[in-house]
Parts: C-alpha cells; sequence; structure tokens
C-alpha cells in the first residue's frame, strides 16, 4: 500500500499527460480503472478509458494545461481542486471549433490502490465552459447522461 504522500506523487506524474505523454498512463493507472464522470457514463475501464479522454480533451483543446490546486491526500485518496485553460480548436460532444479561450474549474478524487489510479470521481464547470464557447444549450451528447 503506498502512503498518502506517494499517492499524491501519482497524481502529479500523471497530470504530465497533459503535454502529450499518453504512455504514462499505462504505468499509473489501473486495468480495473473505473471513471465515476456523470458526462461520460459510458467510458470504457482502464487505461484505455483513461486515454480516450484525454485525447478527446485534446483534440477540443490542443493547448490544454491544468493546474492542480488544493492537492489533499488521505488514505488511499487524492482530492485537488483543477483549474484548465485552453482554446477551443476542435470538435467538443458535437460543438464545431469556436477559436475561443476557455478556463474550467472543477473537483476531482482518485482512488489509488498499489500504486496505480482504480477509480476517478469528478465534478467539473460544464455549464462555465459551455457559456464560455457560446453555447446557451446543452448538446444533445449532455443531455444523454442526465
Amino acid at each position: 500500500m503506498t502512503t498518502p504522500e506517494e499517492n499524491k506523487k501519482i497524481v502529479y506524474q500523471l497530470n504530465d499527460i497533459w503535454q502529450g505523454d499518453l504512455e504514462i498512463v499505462n504505468e499509473l493507472v489501473a486495468e480495473s480503472y473505473k471513471n465515476h464522470n456523470p458526462i461520460v457514463p459510458d467510458a470504457p475501464p482502464g487505461p484505455e478509458g483513461f486515454k480516450q479522454n484525454v485525447t478527446a480533451l485534446l483534440t477540443a483543446f490542443p493547448d490544454l494545461n491544468w493546474t492542480l490546486e488544493d492537492v489533499i491526500a488521505e488514505d488511499d485518496k487524492v482530492v485537488f481542486r483543477a483549474i484548465g485553460h485552453g482554446t477551443h480548436e476542435g470538435e467538443l460532444m458535437g460543438i464545431e471549433p469556436t477559436g475561443r479561450e476557455v478556463t474550467l474549474s472543477g473537483i476531482v478524487i482518485f482512488r489509488i490502490d498499489d500504486g496505480r489510479v482504480v477509480e476517478r470521481w469528478a465534478q467539473f464547470d460544464t455549464t462555465g465552459m459551455l457559456s464560455q464557447l457560446g453555447v446557451s444549450t446543452y448538446p444533445s451528447e449532455l443531455s444523454r447522461s442526465s
């Protein structure tokens, strides 16, 4: 079992994916990984599902960069507040590129077992992001998950 401080290091390492290092996912995300994000209820499990979600966001926001704030670890969980900045240059949930810069904030919880992420819960200000993109209603892809 890893310590809370070791778990925080794993989360910081995993943040390197936003610089395009998707291979680190294979080292840090367990095959049994489950994403509990209501926006992507059908996300596949394991490292491939994790990479799929990251790739979708990087396709929509190629310059997306996340800052991890208030990183707190206890037992097998790491919680942090994330602030992301990026430019909407690719399709996102059926929304064509707008070229607009977006700031997105949220709270993420990772559960780590034996040095690997096994679960993730996340809540992001999706409404705020859509507003910044000039979208007044939720895309149909999002309405399915509500």
